[in-house]
């Protein structure tokens, strides 16, 4: 007997049409996608505590923080690569049922991942944000030294040197941060979820 026969969904008393209501806000899931040292994370983070500061409920995964619990053990291969995005899109999705606001900062390179990842979610609770950087200019920053270590070949299936980095089609956002500030991306994100009605000013 296949064991999902014995699996059934638990529908919860509370809806989340109560919790959107209690908050004050719609749920969403932001998912920051760009090269290592484009700056996702620190736009993540610029993104939520201007969330905070207009009384929103959020959370945000960062890329190496879930590593070191959830996602403990995955290599860098192709594979696990996949494997990461899949757990932490279904991690996100159970924010965002929650009715947070929840930031994802990962890589993500690979463009069937991120379109799984949007299936999950309902329409609209899924926005693709692009944090566009140059390579070199990525490589220039080198926050943790890891580029430096792909061009020496220590460091296998390194995205931008050695392995692919798929280039989002129609993301909502695309921020070019080369181009502006923290502060200019900042106020580009918060203005489309202004705009959308996730959130109001």
């Amino acid at each position: 007997m296949n064991q999902d026969e014995n699996i059934v969904w638990h529908s919860q008393t509370v809806t989340r049409a109560q919790k959107q209501l209690h908050k004050g806000h719609k749920p969403v899931l932001l998912w920051y996608t760009g090269l290592s040292g484009s700056g996702k994370s620190t736009i993540a983070n610029a993104v939520e505590s201007k969330l905070f500061e207009l009384g929103c409920h959020t959370y945000l995964l960062d890329g190496d923080n879930v590593r070191m619990g959830l996602n403990k053990g995955l290599t860098f291969s192709d594979e696990d690569r996949v494997e990461n995005i899949r757990r932490i899109s279904e991690v996100a999705k159970l924010f965002v049922d929650a009715g947070l606001m929840v930031s994802t900062a990962f890589i993500s390179p690979f463009k069937a991942d991120r379109a799984q990842a949007r299936t999950i979610m309902a329409n609209g609770e899924f926005v693709e944000v692009f944090i566009d950087t140059p390579l070199e200019v990525c490589e220039s920053r080198d926050p943790k030294g890891l580029y430096k270590k792909a061009r020496a070949g220590e460091i296998p299936n390194f995205t931008g040197i050695s392995s692919a980095f798929d280039i989002p089609e129609s993301p909502e956002l695309h921020i070019k941060t080369a181009e502006q500030t923290i502060e200019q991306s900042v106020e580009q994100i918060i203005g489309y979820l202004s705009q959308a009605g996730i959130i109001k000013i």
